[in-house]
């Protein structure tokens, strides 16, 4: 069986889908379902078992021999949250005694880390691990998503074969239920389907003009394509960048989404809201010289391609993966 943490969420919702599309059906779904915002996202997909994400360390160890693999997806993700007990405990505390259930029964684990633990990028974004105790994210979120990386690299145990993934920005279906923290392609199109225009963020540093802060931006199909890829590949394990290696900006972004919804751009620029002002990335680009130098040779959806199936055949369809 393959259990997927954060099944009703974003990414592990569409990793169960992607699972399915493979013929795969026994997997193990693990979250917080009391959220009724996310129920879609588990309709119509094959399961075995669903595991509340309290129960799960108890179900694992009881169950463990069904085990094949556990892809550790879910997490506290919002990065305007500063209560870094709740990072401690969802992001840190829970993340841990996955890694250790997955050392004492010999399973392997792919887990989600981000591009967050790169801060202000003063070091650059390659995946070197020998850097890592060196970086300084920007908020709780990236911090919390950092010390784990950096547990991990201290311990003398592991799984049989492990990667932890430093997603950069994901965007695609399964997102709705996020909110604030849903991609800008999500928030774009709403803007552009209810008003005719979109909001960016006006930029507050000297170095980048409105609407040129430059993020590397990744289809969730990608994602999931890599994930498949280190299940069945299952050799050097350690820390992997998940991103396309190109950054594009906000305003090739928002002009993707005008074009996908065959509308002319009318874009307003709006102040960074101060809570998250300091704390804002401006540049991040994915190093992806160490995820190809193991064989994953797939080429990534462009952004304008991502976008316009995204668009499509999901935002106005209202469909999900």
């Amino acid at each position: 069986m393959i259990i997927v943490t954060g099944a009703a969420g974003f990414i592990g919702s569409c990793l169960v889908g992607k699972l399915n599309n493979r013929g795969i059906k026994e997997i193990g779904i693990v979250d917080d379902f009391s959220h009724p915002s996310k129920a879609r996202n588990t309709e119509n997909k094959a399961f075995e078992i669903s595991v509340d994400r309290q129960e799960f360390a108890d179900w694992f160890r009881k169950n463990h021999e069904l085990v094949e693999i556990v892809f550790h997806i879910g997490a506290r993700t919002d990065t305007t949250e500063f209560n870094m007990a709740i990072f401690d405990e969802l992001n840190l505390g829970y993340s841990k005694e996955v890694w250790n259930l997955c050392v004492q029964y010999s399973i392997p684990l792919i887990y989600a880390s981000s591009a967050a633990t790169y801060g202000d990028g003063l070091l650059g974004y390659a995946d070197d691990q020998a850097l890592i105790p060196q970086l300084q994210p920007l908020n709780s979120y990236g911090i919390s998503k950092n010390e784990f990386d950096k547990w991990v690299l201290k311990q003398e145990k592991a799984p049989p074969f492990w990667y932890g993934l430093k997603f950069f920005n994901v965007y695609g279906p399964n997102e709705y239920h996020k909110g604030r923290m849903a991609s800008v392609v999500f928030h774009a199109f709403n803007q552009i389907r209810d008003t005719g225009s979109s909001k960016l963020f006006r930029s507050h540093h000297p170095a980048y003009r409105d609407g040129e802060q430059l993020r590397d931006f990744i289809y969730v199909k990608d994602v999931e394509e890599v994930l498949l890829f280190l299940m069945t590949y299952g050799r050097d394990s350690g820390i992997y960048n998940l991103g396309t290696g190109k950054a594009r900006t906000f305003l090739d972004l928002v002009h993707a989404v005008f074009n996908a919804s065959s509308k002319e751009p009318m874009i307003e620029f709006i102040d960074t809201p101060i809570d998250i002002r300091e704390k804002y990335q401006y540049f991040t680009e994915a190093d992806m010289k160490k995820l190809r130098s193991i064989g994953y040779q797939k080429p990534f959806t462009s952004l304008e391609e991502g976008i316009r199936e995204y668009v499509q055949e999901y935002l106005t369809e209202t469909n999900c993966l």
